[in-house]
């Protein structure tokens, strides 16, 4: 039976209408944490990459579909919805490292943790994680385990030992392909998780993840991260708003073409 192995990450919920309320910079320890009483989630291009491999299995009949997570530590009922809408197992990797920006030390844990559970025909992330924005992981893994990254994906398909996946561009849709085993990483046109029953949610609230650490795959606990945060800070979300009046149209044009000048924004270019 193929197996697809997908990468999950529990990360706290960031209000889009005001994000920078329910982030909290953590300078002292260089990290991005949840606002007080922030709640906690699977990140959403990972739920879709979950989505993927469940209708993979559905169009190819039989495909074991294992949640994989790695973190510092995890909330049990956020991480069992995998379970709840058809992965077959969740596993579990908790280390105090595993609170980090270094996208290397996440993927090299990933890449351990499937090797030690016996490899993968498919690995599928989201495109990137909604805390720290990086989108290095599922590269670096791909790096680590060898094989090929199709990345992008609003649609998955396997067929006999090649995957094909649709890429949305500016100037279309690009189809690439490649053989097996692969990485493929997979974006919001791909369509949301679907939602578990109420019978599938208490069936998954009686099971349990298998757990394991660092020393059970093989990684140590201590590492040198690839990358040094030096500061935190919010983006200067400022604008300096100037209201141009004039007699006319032509007039407000003139106006503002000597204020952009000004400041820079535009340029003229030399005639002949």
């Amino acid at each position: 039976m193929m197996r697809a192995i997908v990468c999950v990450k529990q990360v706290f919920d960031i209000d889009s209408r005001a994000p920078g309320s329910s982030i909290v910079l953590d300078q002292a320890g260089k990290r991005i944490e949840g606002a007080a009483g922030s709640r906690q989630l699977i990140n959403g291009f990972d739920e879709q990459a979950l989505e993927a491999a469940l209708r993979l299995r559905e169009h190819l009949g039989e495909l074991e579909v294992i949640a994989l997570s790695v973190g510092a530590q995890f909330n049990q009922d956020v991480m069992k919805r995998a379970l709840a809408v058809g992965a077959d197992d969740l596993v579990l990797v908790q280390d105090a490292s595993l609170d980090t920006w270094d996208s290397r030390h996440i993927a090299v844990s990933l890449a351990a943790a499937i090797r030690y559970l016996g490899g993968a025909d498919l690995v599928v992330c989201g495109r990137q994680a909604s805390d720290w924005d990086n989108a290095l992981v599922p590269f670096v893994l791909a790096e680590e385990l060898g094989m090929a990254c199709l990345s992008l994906a609003r649609r998955v398909i396997v067929n006999g030992d090649e995957v094909e996946v649709e890429r949305v561009l500016a100037e279309g849709v690009q189809v690439v392909s490649a053989r097996l085993p692969v990485v493929v990483t997979v974006t919001s046109e791909l369509g949301t998780l679907r939602y578990p029953t109420a019978l599938a949610k208490l069936a998954a609230a009686r099971r349990q993840a298998r757990r394991l650490g660092l020393v059970d795959i093989g990684v140590p606990g201590q590492h040198v991260p690839a990358v040094e945060v030096v500061g935190l800070a919010f983006p200067d979300g400022g604008r300096d708003c100037r209201f141009v009046e004039a007699a006319d149209g032509a007039e407000a044009g003139r106006r503002l073409a000597g204020i952009l000048l000004e400041a820079g924004q535009v340029h003229v270019a030399g005639g002949a």
